[in-house]
């Protein structure tokens, strides 16, 4: 569920967007296709401040989902209201807050977004096209990404992240390939998925190496979400996990939007890729 906002346009949107258009560090692959799925998607790349700077440096990736929400007003679920990963990002690595990461955003395809996102088929609502969603980014996106660009290709400077249904994808990617993922950010995610499924999961899998896992839900919600994330949080820590690679956060005046995420997404870069 999404909480619509009322929005009017604004001229500093307009020119933001207009940026975009001839950013040099924003490469934008509009039909990146895949075997595994019907649909061709956008991906868009963002490149760290010093990438340019330090020719033969090589950084870290951070893989993320709903790739229209990102960076661009344009094209975001609401029209002028993203994340701002972008500028986020710039501001904490030149404070020297983050390492330096390459930013990937990876394009819902719109109605099947859903079954895409959600490793499971739901008894209700179906679903369940997330495996094949897994196999592009880690067998084909991955390796096109690390073959244009100089990233850090282990799992250990390699994150994927989203929220809602993007969260709990996330999470199963990153549990089913932690030679890839070493770095999960579940906000806000849909745990409530096919019964819970995810749990079970989670349950059976020890994943070597163990990623370090941002985990978090906007007070603001809705109790059964806040209280499945608290779950998952104590089923993680029972498993091993502890301070120093699990983030639970409960977000004071979180709802489920864009805004709320984008406001979240510093703390993110701060736990997920320190400098």
């Amino acid at each position: 569920m999404r909480i619509a906002v009322s929005y009017q346009p604004e001229n500093h949107f307009e020119q933001e967007a207009a940026a975009l258009d001839i950013h040099p560090r924003l490469h934008r692959y509009p039909g990146f296709h895949s075997s595994f799925l019907p649909d061709d998607r956008e991906v868009m790349v963002y490149l760290p401040p010093r990438y340019f700077d330090e020719p033969e440096r090589r950084f870290a990736t951070f893989y993320l989902h709903d790739g229209q929400n990102l960076i661009d007003p344009r094209t975001s679920f609401i029209p002028g209201q993203t994340w701002r990963v972008h500028s986020t990002s710039d501001l904490l690595t030149v404070q020297g807050v983050t390492e330096p990461v390459i930013l990937v955003g990876i394009a819902n395809t719109g109605l099947r977004r859903m079954a895409e996102y959600t490793p499971t088929a739901d008894p209700k609502l179906g679903g369940g096209e997330g495996t094949q969603y897994a196999r592009l980014l880690v067998e084909e996106l991955k390796p096109f990404i690390d073959q244009s660009y100089r990233t850090l290709a282990g799992p250990q400077h390699t994150g994927l992240g989203g929220s809602s249904l993007g969260g709990l994808i996330s999470l199963w990617t990153g549990f089913h390939y932690p030679d890839v993922f070493g770095r999960l950010a579940a906000l806000s995610p849909s745990l409530w998925w096919d019964r819970r499924s995810l749990f079970t999961e989670v349950e059976r899998l020890s994943p070597e190496p163990r990623p370090r896992i941002w985990l978090d839900m906007g007070l603001l919600e809705g109790g059964k979400h806040l209280r499945n994330a608290a779950a998952m949080a104590r089923l993680l820590r029972r498993k091993g996990w502890n301070d120093q690679n699990l983030r639970f956060l409960r977000a004071e005046g979180g709802v489920h939007a864009e805004s709320a995420w984008a406001e979240r997404f510093g703390e993110v870069l701060r736990f997920l890729f320190p400098a």
